[in-house]
């Protein structure tokens, strides 16, 4: 019963949170008792908010989405405009209640529409729509006017001790509520700089830089300050600076460069709109914002946010630790063969890999000289790859094969046939993976044949345009012979004593598959309500207790859930994952911190590198001050894992990170069974004690 009114509540207070792009239900809580200094504004807020949400729950919209104020930040800023306009008489209450119900309704409409056919988000469009279409009919509702006008309380006689450029600025972040006040605004701009100092900083770049620009436009400088629609500025900034694109150099900018044409649109909204009595709204900063995200979405902007955090700086923290972490692609391939191959030309090579097919690899096998041959290498037979078996990289349906062309003699090309003998296998995750060159009458599957990783393919020859025997492979949209290349790169692979999970090697690198263990597999399955025991010793002394249930996230990625924080983890292609840590658990934040990923496949002494979230190191302050610094220099955050196996279920390593001179020592004993023994990080020990559930 307590969580049922929990979620309650937190779907209020993430209403107001929301329209503030955050959530956050203490800046919520600040949001919604500041609607309340004018007491209209607050009750037609909660009345229209209350609607939604009720006729949400008659619809059975889902908790998840309710709970984060997603769908009912629009109806109460409907409600907020209404509040404004009107005191709260029985008329505005039955209207407040219809406009909010009918904002729900718009917004789960709109956001249909345009997450499926322009992949945007609605913002406060709905608001817009609705709120001018409100201020429309009221002219014809003549019990609305006849009482429930109404003067507004404001403690305006502060301005008297505030110079304009500052009262401008706060009182147009006050007005983002209706409350066009600059205390209001003073408790708006400090609760978001409590949460996030990137979005303070770009609320004041942004309100700085479009009022600058509207007055140099206008040539009154104090007209411009005194334009409380210039919160359309603040959001604008936000948005692009911080939210939607992830906090750089390049997307301040681009924040800035919104602002500064918003200015022309916000003069036009305004001239066109007052013949009608209706406001700007936020109409700029909701045309502007989708047009720049759309133009960046459809051009494939690097920095576009595929992952939205609570503040730009968990965002940035997210995105800097999995671009250090997962270096590939998404198109991932094993590596098509067994054994020790040197990489010949990689991508963008110096010979053939150019252009449209730029994204392809050549492998050979060479001796402890780097030769590729024995004696004279006169001779097909000469060359250590000749006739070695070529394997499956992927799983998936052979779709075309060739396997008649002769191969080269040594010093000859079939300039004809450039690919020579090939396959070609349809992956089930959608692209086209082609092998060439293989050895005259050596495929042993046929079109149709399905092929699981590691399947027996033929071996490699040197047909096609080829001077020595080599296996050459890429990636391709298509079935065609020939078709332009797309990026991939390779898992689950060794160089010297280094693993990698996905990665690309480089030219002249020696690299060898390694396969799963079954023992290592079982061991790092979890099965759904598992439940864990540990104690939590420091010097010696038990100081806590730590108990972990396996649960399932809505997105079926299974997590640690300790009442206090949740790690979320997975297997991928030989490796397992923890993905990310969210909550406030100091102990099951060590988990991640110990062995952020595993290689499934053990080999003593075999090394591996990772990155972790700066969040998991530092303290709260540590962590903002950082991630702030680090949206200027994505390279400033870099938190070092390095782990080894010195056994089957041991794993020793380090974390270091330079910038705050931090390096802890890092201990992992494996469960004979299932999970985790031991955990060490620096003095602290996390001990297994009991497993519910498990072997």
């Amino acid at each position: 019963m307590e969580n049922h009114y929990r979620s309650h509540i937190k779907a209020v207070l993430n209403s107001y949170s929301e329209i503030f792009f955050v959530e956050n239900y203490i800046a919520g809580g600040i949001f919604l008792l500041c609607t309340f200094i004018n007491p209209n504004l607050g009750i037609a807020g909660i009345i229209a908010f209350i609607s939604a949400y009720l006729f949400a729950r008659f619809l059975r919209m889902e908790k998840e989405f309710l709970s984060s104020g997603f769908y009912t930040y629009n109806p109460l800023l409907v409600g907020l405009s209404i509040g404004y306009l009107f005191k709260i008489t029985p008329v505005t209450v039955f209207f407040t209640i219809t406009a909010g119900i009918l904002t729900l309704i718009f917004s789960v409409m709109l956001y249909s529409i345009f997450s499926y056919y322009l992949r945007l988000p609605i913002f406060s469009l709905p608001f817009v729509i609705i709120s001018s279409t409100i201020y429309l009919s009221v002219s014809n509702y003549s019990n609305l006017f006849v009482d429930s006008l109404y003067p507004h309380i404001n403690f305006s006689f502060l301005e008297n001790y505030i110079p304009i450029w500052i009262t401008g600025y706060l009182k147009s972040f006050g007005t983002i509520l209706f409350l066009p006040d600059v205390l209001v605004g003073f408790l708006f701009a400090l609760t978001i700089f409590f949460i996030s100092r990137i979005l303070f900083m770009l609320s004041v770049v942004g309100y700085y830089s479009g009022t600058f620009a509207a007055g140099f436009l206008t040539g009154s400088f104090y007209q411009a300050f005194s334009d409380i629609s210039h919160f359309n500025f603040i959001l604008i900034a936000m948005v692009l600076g911080g939210i939607f694109l992830i906090p750089s150099i390049k997307s301040y900018f681009i924040a800035v460069v919104g602002v500064v044409i918003s200015t022309i649109v916000l003069s036009a909204v305004k001239t066109f709109w007052a013949f009608y009595g209706i406001p700007a709204f936020t109409l700029p900063f909701n045309f502007v914002s989708l047009t720049v995200l759309y133009v960046l979405g459809i051009l494939g902007f690097p920095l576009v946010a595929k992952v939205i955090r609570k503040t730009p700086e968990e965002t940035l923290d997210f995105y800097l630790t999995n671009i250090n972490r997962f270096k590939g692609y998404e198109r991932t391939l094993h590596l098509p063969f067994s054994g020790k191959w040197t990489v010949w030309q990689g991508f963008d090579g110096r010979w053939t890999h150019k252009g449209s097919w730029r994204y392809a690899y050549d492998f050979v096998i060479t001796d402890d000289n780097g030769k590729t041959y024995r004696n004279e290498g006169l001779n097909l037979e000469d060359y250590y790859a000749y006739r070695k078996p070529v394997l499956s990289p992927v799983r998936g349906r052979v779709v075309k094969v060739i396997s008649d062309l002769p191969d080269n003699p040594i010093g000859q090309v079939d300039k004809d046939n450039n690919w020579g003998n090939l396959i070609v296998i349809h992956d089930v995750r959608g692209f086209f993976v082609e092998i060439s060159h293989l050895s005259q009458h050596s495929i042993k599957v046929k079109e149709g044949d399905w092929v699981e990783v590691g399947s027996f393919l033929g071996l490699c020859g040197n047909s096609g345009y080829s001077p020595q025997p080599h296996i050459h492979i890429q990636v391709q949209p298509s079935a065609d012979i020939g078709s332009y290349t797309l990026p991939f790169s390779f898992v689950s692979y060794v160089s010297g004593k280094r693993f990698y999970s996905n990665n690309l090697p480089e030219e002249g690198e020696t690299v060898e598959p390694v396969f799963p263990d079954k023992s290592l597999e079982l061991k790092m399955s979890f099965i759904l309500d598992y439940r864990f025991s540990f104690d939590v010793i420091k010097n010696g002394q038990k100081i806590d207790t730590l108990n972990l249930t396996v649960k399932m996230a809505p997105d079926g990625t299974f997590y640690f859930d300790s009442g206090k924080g949740k790690l979320y983890f997975g297997k991928y292609e030989g490796t397992f994952y923890f993905y990310r840590f969210d909550g406030e658990d100091p102990y099951l934040k060590l988990f991640f911190v110990a062995v952020p990923r595993l290689p499934l496949a053990y080999r003593k002494d075999i090394q591996w590198e990772d990155y972790i979230p700066v969040k998991t190191v530092t303290s709260e302050m540590e962590k903002s001050v950082i991630l702030f610094f680090s949206s200027f220099n994505h390279s400033f955050a870099k938190v070092k894992y390095k782990g080894r196996y010195v056994s089957e279920n041991r794993i020793e390593g380090y974390v270091e990170f330079p910038v705050l001179k931090i390096k802890k020592e890092t201990f992992v004993e494996l469960d004979e069974y299932t999970g985790f023994k031991t955990i060490k990080v620096g003095e602290i020990e996390i001990k297994l004690t009991e497993k519910i559930g498990g072997a």
